[in-house]
């Protein structure tokens, strides 16, 4: 079965960094666009950022441009999640998500187009 997995959460004060990583097991990212979410308890769950398959196109959702970075390695078949002046307001549940849908527009691939999704990983802002 296809496996997505996250890991890099953790607690880190206001202003801090974190880099979140999607690792794929039993097949190869190269042939997909992946996208990072997050859900705060109470929230719906929100697009954070994504990527075309090659990496040549990135797409970032308002309130996380110009402080977050996604990037990825196809030879280790693995998305990162590069997170920087990190505020209270991104404590979530960080999820990966794939989709073979070609990324062709500036908007955020929603939700619902997305085939594989990852258990998520928690990452709170706090002082």
């Amino acid at each position: 079965q296809l496996q997505l997995v996250e890991s890099g959460g953790g607690l880190v004060q206001p202003g801090g960094s974190l880099r979140l990583s999607c690792a794929a097991s039993k097949f190869t990212l190269d042939y997909y666009t992946i996208g990072w979410f997050r859900q705060a308890p109470g929230k719906e769950r929100e697009g954070v950022s994504c990527i075309s398959n090659h990496g040549g196109r990135t797409i970032y959702a308002d309130s996380v441009k110009g402080r977050f970075t996604i990037s990825r390695d196809n030879a280790k078949n693995t998305v990162y999640l590069q997170m920087n002046s990190l505020k209270p307001e991104d404590t979530a549940v960080y999820y990966c998500a794939a989709t073979p849908y070609i990324l062709s527009s500036d908007d955020l691939v929603p939700a619902r187009d997305y085939d594989y999704w990852g258990q998520g990983t928690q990452v709170t802002v706090s002082s």
